[in-house]
């Protein structure tokens, strides 16, 4: 895992190129802390920081490869897990390896594939391979985005980088927030309309895409979608096909050159992951597999059980590593980090997120960091299994909105008069939803409650996923940790599109498909244990801390927050420790602590970004 930056410069109208390409490198050492690297031949200049996993030797970047008397140069982030297989083809074809790295089988594999490469890849990635002779870039994302890859055109330069902070060392490129960037920060956010910022003029190349940039401009293509096609397969034959991909999935990331481990919340889905994954480990003779869970001081004395939260996930963990025999560390959070790293957790993101809900990942990373460099995480299944509430409420499915995001009038009145009076977010919002669900294929054999399924599941895949992943990505390589999500096989997802929601939704249950298959092989009160989210504190000194920031910051009627929003509004917010924002702000954890938090990580981004904002 890295960080990969770049720019190409036809005109010749840059002082420095270099020291420009090292200050965008210099960046995102967070994402590679291990070795840097350039490459520099006018009109290209490619950099790379690295985050060593896979052949500590071999797979230094930028790679260089010549083949044909033509020269092609790659910076590349990212794990191919179908590796061998390409690398069948590629031998056969009188390609041969110096190597055991990714890098050199994918930058020989688009040497001999062209455009196509990403046809042939199963993997996360996001990289950028510069051919000398055609003077062209050919860059391409994985399937999900589950590596970032963002975008500028300046000036007649084409810049490049895995994140937006690279893109402002580079001349020229402002921190400019429009109206459509107010619009997505506080209409869509802490989600994001795919290939969109909320930063004028940047943007990202949208997952499952793949573009060229070239002296004749810059194209993008789109190389996989979801296709819908009637469903032929039997019960018993979905559950093997099921259980073939997801063991498949698990073992391919199991691979790494550094100590690897899981994480286990003791939910069925990292369950499943340490399952499979212990099992590898015993079969290979390999020493116990190695597993983490957050918890927080005080936890256990404040735990209320709710619907979205009905239980906590110590009982569960115990049982997981009681019967798989695994190196268990429990990893305790306490309330004064969780406060003091929201500030580090918007900076990995560059844009105000998800509170805590972020800062305590990204501490659980860097407290994993100190024993492993790569974990394997249970995220994504229930987005292409059907798990949330949103699936089964009615409510939610008739909400006629994002269900994950559904306090827009709140959100509007969030904002100060002077904005809200020029934007209108339910509109944006709106607009945004329908777009989302025109692509969506709805085929004529399909039943009526499957035709709608597919709908949820569709925003599900291509917006609430894209945050976790976002979310993943952001928080683990800043401490220059990997996370893999098993779940997220493009393979494994692209098949249970097309299962019909009534065996998806087995018995009725969330993720009723999944538990059946997993009833041999995982603990009966493993199987049955009603979803539970990603932990968060429940010890109220959480929110005293971040009432107490935000009422700091609101001492100051010069903070820049005033500018933004509705100043009586937060005070409101403030008197009723966040319940007069009466509904949550995403998803069904940023309730009023983490509200609070999100608005001090907005002003925190203020004054760290210095934004222009546009009406």
């Amino acid at each position: 895992m890295c960080g990969i930056v770049g720019f190409v410069n036809y005109k010749k109208n840059l002082k420095n190129p270099v020291s420009i390409l090292n200050k965008m490198n210099y960046s995102l050492t967070k994402r590679g802390p291990d070795e840097s690297g350039i490459y520099s031949s006018c009109p290209a200049f490619l950099a790379h920081r690295r985050l060593v996993v896979i052949d500590p030797i071999g797979g230094k970047q930028p790679m260089t490869y010549t083949y044909n008397e033509n020269e092609y140069s790659i910076v590349y982030n990212g794990q191919i897990y179908n590796v061998p297989e390409i690398k069948e083809i590629l031998t056969s074809n009188g390609f041969t390896f110096s190597t055991t790295s990714d890098t050199e089988v994918l930058l020989k594999a688009f040497v001999f594939f062209g455009y196509d490469v990403t046809k042939y890849l199963n993997g996360i990635f996001a990289f950028a391979i510069w051919n000398k002779e055609k003077e062209e870039l050919f860059l391409a994302r994985d399937h999900f985005g589950i590596k970032p890859l963002f975008y500028s055109l300046q000036n007649d330069n084409f810049i490049f980088a895995s994140e937006i902070k690279a893109l402002f060392e580079f001349p020229g490129i402002e921190k400019i927030v429009d109206k459509n960037g107010l619009c997505e920060l506080f209409g869509i956010g802490p989600a994001h309309t795919a290939g969109t910022t909320i930063f004028k003029n940047i943007y990202e190349l949208k997952p499952a895409h793949f573009a060229i940039f070239n002296k004749y401009g810059f194209h993008v293509h789109k190389y996989w979608k979801f296709t819908s096609k009637p469903y032929v397969d039997s019960f018993a034959e979905t559950c093997d096909k099921i259980k073939f991909l997801l063991e498949d999935s698990i073992k391919r990331q199991l691979v790494s050159d550094v100590p690897l481990c899981v994480l286990l919340s003791g939910g069925l889905d990292s369950s499943i992951i340490t399952a499979y994954a212990s099992n590898y480990y015993k079969k290979n003779d390999l020493p116990a597999l190695n597993t983490f869970s957050v918890d927080y001081v005080d936890n256990d004395k404040n735990f209320v059980k709710s619907d979205f939260q009905p239980n906590s996930d110590n009982e569960f963990i115990n049982l997981m590593v009681n019967k798989y025999g695994t190196n268990h560390t429990k990893i305790v959070l306490d309330t004064p980090d969780l406060a003091k790293y929201l500030e580090d957790a918007m900076i990995a993101r560059d844009v105000p997120g998800m509170a805590d809900v972020d800062s305590s990942l990204l501490l659980l990373c860097k407290n994993v960091k100190n024993y492993a460099t790569v974990a394997l995480s249970g995220e994504c299944a229930d987005e292409i299994l059907g798990g949330y509430p949103w699936f089964f409420r009615n409510d939610a499915l008739n909400s006629n909105t994002f269900p994950w995001s559904i306090a827009i009038s709140e959100r509007q009145h969030l904002l100060n008069e002077s904005i809200s009076s020029n934007i209108n977010l339910n509109d944006y919002i709106d607009f945004r939803y329908k777009e989302s669900l025109s692509e969506v294929e709805i085929l004529d054999t399909d039943s009526k409650e499957t035709a709608e399924k597919r709908k949820i599941s569709y925003l599900t895949l291509n917006w609430f996923m894209q945050t976790l992943l976002d979310r993943s990505d952001r928080m683990s390589m800043y401490n220059g940790f990997e996370l893999r999500v098993p779940f997220c096989d493009y393979r494994l997802a692209e098949y249970l599109w097309n299962v019909p929601w009534e065996i998806k939704a087995y018995k009725g249950r969330e993720k009723g498909l999944l538990r059946y298959i997993m009833k041999d092989i995982l603990p009966d009160k493993i199987v049955n244990r009603k979803k539970s989210p990603y932990p968060k504190t429940h010890n109220p000194s959480y929110l005293k801390a971040v009432k107490n920031m935000l009422a700091k910051i609101m001492q100051n009627k010069n903070a820049p927050i005033n500018d933004l929003l509705n100043r009586n509004y937060i005070l409101e917010i403030l008197d009723t420790d966040g319940s007069a924002f009466t509904r949550p702000w995403f998803g069904q954890l940023m309730t009023g602590p983490q509200l609070m938090a999100y608005l001090c990580q907005v002003n925190m981004w203020l004054e760290k970004y210095e934004p222009k904002i546009e009406l």
